[in-house]
């Protein structure tokens, strides 16, 4: 089966994340980018890259995302502010409201300032060797709801989760060429 994923391009490395799926499909499927609200229902996957999450939720809003994303029916492949973007709840900020996709609580700038960003090999569920994470002014989950799988954890915090179809990351699995985490996403997706 031929998948087609879209990669939401209003901020972040999208271009990252198109070529990480292209890799992790393998010919056996499509990626494109969207910013219109319109294209949302017409992919079986969607990835969320990272940015600044208040920007990013503001042009979302702009857009008149918020209903589409929240009724989409597909996967949704987040990271780093995209995981803050899915959460239900944002720690220590009670104006920002986020979309409410995956039930958790999530706290921005876990390891602090961008000066503190780092890379460290992360054990993950579903992969047999470790992951080599990059995180950028990383968020972490600080709480997860009935459902929720916690793939990886650091002493922080929950980095990776999934829930149903959709997955979620603090770190950055479109950097450096390791596609094994969008592949597992692919597969849930039945692609």
């Amino acid at each position: 089966m031929a998948g087609n994923i879209g990669v939401l391009a209003l901020q972040g490395d999208v271009l990252e994340h198109v070529e990480a799926f292209r890799r992790a499909l393998q010919d056996k499927g499509s990626v494109s980018i969207f910013r219109d609200a319109s294209d949302i229902p017409s992919f079986d996957g969607i990835a969320i890259p990272g940015g600044e999450s208040t920007t990013i939720m503001r042009l979302i809003q702009k857009a008149g995302m918020q209903k589409p994303f929240q009724q989409y029916e597909g996967g949704i492949f987040a990271t780093c502010a995209g995981m803050v973007l899915l959460g239900t709840e944002v720690q220590n900020d009670s104006l920002f409201e986020p979309l409410g996709v995956m039930d958790m609580t999530v706290k921005r700038n876990a390891f602090g300032r961008q000066k503190e960003s780092f890379e460290a090999d992360v054990d993950c569920i579903g992969l047999d060797t470790p992951f080599h994470g990059i995180f950028i002014r990383a968020p972490v989950a600080t709480r997860v709801g009935y459902g929720t799988e916690v793939l990886a954890s650091l002493p922080q915090g929950i980095v990776a989760i999934r829930h149903g179809l959709h997955m979620a990351f603090s770190f950055h699995p479109e950097l450096g060429g390791d596609v094994r985490l969008h592949r597992l996403f692919l597969d849930g997706l039945g692609l």
